[in-house]
């Protein structure tokens, strides 16, 4: 009986799939959905399914889309379905806009299309923007449309600018344009720079421009940085540069320094140098340090 019932179950499932698949037909979107997507402008939208107020709204929504388009100049403007009303109020957003642009100098501006009041009022916009850029020295400044008062005004503040990198320094100084007392005082400030980088022992010192106070001073200066490198035994120091004086101090305080360096153990440590009585000090140090070791191995008594 179990074998019967499976053969009957097995010629069901068998036949059902002989059959062929009947497809599903599309589902239509919901009445209020489709309404809205056909407000909204969007694809899904199925004009089909609208009655006629609810085609209404939709060409009202369509015909403010369009008009919300054309004021704010998008492409998807069809100037075609405007209204006179309409038509006149995109022409004067358009000219605004166009406004705005020629004000902020921008170059899709068309100032063909302006009035002479606001034609008029651009021109002293773009003068004014022009003066600024002079004033601050910009690359696009246009001397040609300055007035004279202007180009005063202009030449006063490039000379200002000039005299500000040639008291710094700087490359693009024009000496030639400095007046007598300007160029006094880009002297004055080139050899105080001078005198500084000497001080600091500067690769760009000259010191064939510094005065004979200024000399002493640098020479005073290097002098005694080379006597603290000598007495901190730096790599920098220059014994040869020490007066006899300086040059035993500078010994003095190596000593120190090698009995310390002995007396640690340290790699610093020359033996050669070591007077008697620092051999033997180091030496008892030596002896201090291994009887501590000593007494550390030493096995604690209960």
């Amino acid at each position: 009986m179990r074998t019967r019932g499976t053969i009957i179950v097995f010629l069901a499932v068998a036949a059902a799939a002989g059959q062929p698949q009947r497809k599903s037909a599309p589902l239509a979107p919901p009445i209020a959905t489709n309404l809205i997507n056909c407000v909204k402008g969007l694809s899904n939208c199925d004009i089909s399914l609208l009655s006629p107020d609810e085609l209404k709204q939709v060409s009202e929504a369509s015909r403010k889309r369009n008009l919300d388009s054309c004021l704010e100049g998008s492409t998807l403007c069809d100037p075609t379905r405007l209204s006179t009303t309409e038509a006149s109020a995109v022409q004067t957003a358009r000219y605004r806009r166009n406004l705005d642009k020629c004000s902020n100098g921008s170059a899709t501006c068309n100032p063909l299309i302006l009035n002479k009041k606001d034609a008029a009022a651009v021109q002293t916009a773009v003068a004014r923007r022009n003066f600024e850029k002079c004033i601050g020295g910009s690359p696009t400044c246009d001397p040609t449309r300055l007035t004279q008062g202007q180009k005063g005004t202009v030449e006063a503040s490039a000379a200002r600018r000039n005299l500000d990198r040639c008291l710094s320094g700087s490359s693009s100084c024009d000496p030639l344009r400095l007046t007598p007392g300007e160029a006094a005082s880009v002297q004055a400030a080139s050899l105080s720079r001078n005198r500084d980088r000497c001080l600091d022992n500067s690769s760009t010192c000259d010191p064939l421009v510094l005065s004979e106070s200024e000399e002493k001073a640098v020479r005073g200066e290097l002098e005694r940085r080379n006597r603290s490198s000598c007495l901190n035994g730096l790599a920098t120091c220059e014994p040869l540069e020490l007066n006899e004086a300086d040059l035993n101090t500078a010994r003095s305080a190596f000593r120190l320094r090698n009995v310390e360096a002995c007396k640690r153990g340290l790699p610093a440590c020359d033996p050669s140098v070591l007077t008697g009585p620092e051999t033997a000090s180091v030496n008892a140090v030596f002896q201090q340090r291994r009887s501590r070791l000593e007494r550390n191995k030493q096995p604690i008594r209960p």
